[in-house]
């Protein structure tokens, strides 16, 4: 495993280059010299234009939209970089994809995001950086450490600079009550919770809600915001219950399909999101406000490589 006086690298693949240029900034070291093309047939090609022989390497790619070139890129990057002999290869995932396929809800369903683990982890990583994973026990699918970092400190601490008054955080479903009380206790509110059923895939129908949120500025966290069906049917919800206005927040705006119309038209406030995910330029609407997560996993970086505590940057 790394050790503190072996040399830190970081490379990027092509999904989040913004992000990593960020990183990087925030370590204090240039971003390491590789290109990542395809040959003209859409195979993934990969060179290192510098050596990382017994180095710490960290490689950041977001496995986003499109999801397998990316996943791809990342895998041919980990096998580079074994083949060159690096220290340590340290995979910083800030969205993993196909983390919402992590169980069988039927019968003969693939476990994709367990696949997803024995791929990376058979190209040869040996250590997985990621944050807010959909289901916290895919750090179970993996044979190596996994750090799940939390998005809830940025998005807590902008809605507290924001100085709103009689807030209520709402958990768009029950899964997510842990994320709504963590942000909660930030900001110091009560829980509202939206009882919905989903009768098929992307199709949230609305129940009702349970908690107080008349007369309340209301704010719905998610960790991922995907065709926006569910946010804005729920922020119709809160705002037919009375709510005086509604935000919402999430970790990974994926934004698929016709996200930005719903978001567009919606009665929302204002939706903060984080840059795990880069937004195209048809994807920024004013009221999509972005918060960054570089000093995070530069910070998480950082003491990964000095076998320090993750686990302190959330006390």
């Amino acid at each position: 495993m790394s050790t503190g006086n072996s040399r830190l690298q970081v490379f990027s693949c092509n999904s989040n280059p913004a992000l990593s240029k960020a990183i990087c900034d925030h370590i204090g070291i240039p971003l390491g010299d590789a290109h990542v093309g395809k040959f003209s047939d859409g195979e993934i090609h990969v060179k290192l234009n510098e050596s990382v022989r017994g180095s710490d390497v960290y490689v950041i790619q977001s496995t986003c939209d499109p999801v397998n070139q990316h996943l791809m890129e990342l895998l041919v990057m980990v096998d580079a970089l074994r083949r060159a002999s690096a220290g340590t290869i340290n995979v910083v995932i800030p969205y993993y994809g196909y983390a919402r396929q992590d169980r069988k809800t039927r019968a003969r369903d693939p476990i994709t995001a367990k696949l997803v683990a024995n791929l990376i982890e058979t190209a040869g990583a040996d250590r997985v950086i990621t944050m807010d994973l959909h289901a916290t026990q895919i750090q179970g699918f993996f044979d190596i450490p996994v750090d799940n970092l939390m998005g809830v400190p940025i998005l807590g601490d902008y809605f507290k600079s924001k100085g709103l008054t009689d807030v209520v955080v709402v958990s768009p479903d029950h899964g997510g009550v842990i994320r709504a009380r963590r942000l909660a206790e930030r900001l110091e509110a009560p829980i509202a919770i939206i009882d919905k059923r989903r009768p098929e895939p992307n199709v949230a129908e609305v129940m009702n809600i349970v908690g107080d949120v008349k007369g309340k500025t209301a704010i719905i966290i998610d960790d991922i915001i995907d065709t926006a069906g569910t946010i804005t049917l729920a922020v119709n919800a809160l705002m037919e219950h009375g709510a005086k206005e509604v935000y919402t927040c999430c970790t990974h705006p994926v934004f698929s399909g016709p996200a930005i119309d719903r978001i567009r038209d919606s009665n929302l406030k204002e939706m903060v999101v984080t840059d795990t995910i880069p937004l195209s330029e048809n994807k920024q609407l004013d009221k999509v406000k972005v918060l960054s997560v570089a000093a995070l996993l530069g910070e998480a970086i950082l003491r990964v490589h000095n076998e320090q505590s993750v686990s302190k940057l959330f006390d």
